[in-house]
């Protein structure tokens, strides 16, 4: 975040490649994380092809296509470095909006897929409980 900030106020050459190579590296790193910790997922030793062995959905389908639909959604901090400065204010805050709005629908698919992976694991491990113990 604070190379993109300081690439916003001295638009260089450096720092252009400096965000780019951040930016690309945290992008690697929340996918692994989003595909592999928090859905499961990915998994080569699995019945289901980049996938997990327990599916709650039937058709693997949804599954592929919301790991496609998460790896280009989490690709719109490209639009940052672009730095579009022929389009008009209405139009900047209107890509702006629509970023935000797809942000959220990632989010949403990114949480159906955590909470059933959650339910998964909870149940596969017989650990559902009604009451969390207080420590004192």
């Amino acid at each position: 975040m604070g190379f993109h900030i300081m690439y916003a106020e001295h638009p260089t050459h450096m720092w252009f490649g400096i965000v780019l190579i951040t930016s690309t590296f945290a992008t690697i790193c929340q996918l692994y994380w989003d595909y592999v910790e928090d859905w499961g997922l990915l998994n080569l030793k699995s019945n289901n092809k980049w996938l997990r062995d327990e599916l709650i959905l039937k058709n693997k389908n949804f599954y592929y296509i919301s790991i496609v639909i998460n790896f280009l959604l989490r690709l719109t901090w490209i639009y940052t470095l672009l730095n579009l400065k022929r389009l008009s204010d209405f139009n900047h805050h209107l890509i702006e909006l629509l970023l935000a709005l797809l942000e959220i629908i990632r989010r949403g698919i990114w949480h159906f897929y955590r909470m059933e992976n959650e339910y998964l694991n909870n149940v596969g491990k017989f650990r559902p409980v009604k009451t969390v113990p207080i420590p004192y």
